[in-house]
Order: structure tokens, then C-alpha cells, then sequence
């Protein structure tokens, strides 16, 4: 078995903090080695977590809106890889859904990046995913780093998380429906065209 195919494979078997989940373990995780792109997101949510298909979900939906791609493309793992801050459903909270689990980034991420040599841009949506790879880099909130997402680049792009939640934050920062969603697009043609 090729070395990422037995990592996946150890991913979505992985039972690490399964007692502190409420519908138990199901890490979802799409990766092959010629992807160009990877979105990182915070977790999947309870429709994710039912079918096991990531961005199976409104959200997904925007996020492909957004990219520029349709749902072919975007499951395509040969051009886009999907992997999540916490793999499996953490839970609901009184404002939502609760962070992504602590566990999964340290145990896994380094791991499937290294098995993914030709990955040029990675997509970090939310804060979970930002505040993990960009660190000091930050702006002083989500906002003002998603709009300094020219910054980062080439290796990251900054985004809100597409969440139909997000639709206030959407409506008072017009910007990046002007702005960032164009240069999204973009990089993400030109990516997918050079492969």
C-alpha cells in the first residue's frame, strides 16, 4: 500500500478522543498526492458527518461558489485535497457548533502535508485553521486577515468560513465579495489549468 494511501487509511480509523465525541468517530479526509490545492477548514458538521463526503453542505456549496469549481472538480482529490482542523464532528455549542478537537492537527497534519509534494496553495477557512498556520502573521481579527489574504500568498489564502452564519459578516464587508472571491478564483484557475 502506497505510504499516503496507508495514512488515510490511519486517519479515518482513528479513535484518539472518540469518548469526548457525541456521535462517536468519523474522521473525514480526502487526499492524493498530485493535489495542487488543500482546504483546510474547522470541522465537518452533523450532514459531513452522516455521509462522510466533506463540505457535503450549504457550506460546501459556497466554498465551490467561491473557488470557481463545480462539485466535480472540487471532489477531484487528484487537484484538491480536504482536510479539516478536527476530522470528526466535535459537538454542539451554545452558539453553535464547538471548535474543532485539539488532538487531530498535532497528530495529523505535518503527516499528510509530507505525503502531498506537489500542494502549492493552501485555503485556510476560519479562524481555527488561520490562527494554526498563520500565528504571529495574523491581523488583529478574521476580518482584517482575510482582507490582507494578498499577504500570504503563495502558500496560503486566508477566507471566512462559508457558513450561511456568515451571511451578516458577508453583508458588511462587501469587499470581499469585490475583492477576494475574484482573486480566489483566479489562483484556483490557474492552479487547476497548469496541472
Amino acid at each position: 500500500m502506497p505510504e499516503l494511501d496507508h495514512l488515510l487509511a490511519e486517519i479515518r480509523t482513528c479513535k484518539v478522543c472518540e469518548e469526548n465525541l457525541p456521535l462517536g468517530a468519523h474522521p473525514v479526509v480526502s487526499a492524493q498526492t498530485s493535489a495542487k490545492i488543500m482546504i483546510i477548514g474547522q470541522a465537518p458538521g452533523t450532514k459531513v458527518h452522516a455521509s462522510g463526503v466533506p463540505w457535503d453542505d450549504a457550506s460546501g456549496q459556497r466554498l465551490r461558489e467561491w473557488m470557481g469549481v463545480d462539485k466535480e472538480i472540487f471532489y477531484d482529490t487528484s487537484k484538491i485535497a480536504i482536510m479539516p482542523m478536527g476530522f470528526c464532528y466535535p459537538g454542539r455549542g451554545k452558539g453553535g457548533d464547538l471548535p474543532p478537537r485539539v488532538e487531530c492537527a498535532p497528530l495529523w497534519h505535518k503527516r499528510l502535508l509530507e505525503q502531498l509534494p506537489d500542494l502549492v496553495l493552501i485555503l485556510l477557512i476560519g479562524q481555527y485553521a488561520q490562527k494554526h498556520y498563520l500565528g504571529k502573521q495574523r491581523k488583529k481579527n478574521l476580518t482584517e486577515t482575510v482582507r490582507a489574504y494578498h499577504e500570504y500568498q503563495p502558500d496560503y489564502f486566508p477566507l471566512v468560513h462559508p457558513s450561511p452564519r456568515n451571511l451578516m459578516w458577508q453583508r458588511k464587508n462587501l469587499w470581499f465579495e469585490d475583492e477576494v472571491v475574484p482573486a480566489l478564483q483566479a489562483v484556483v484557475k490557474k492552479l487547476l489549468t497548469d496541472m
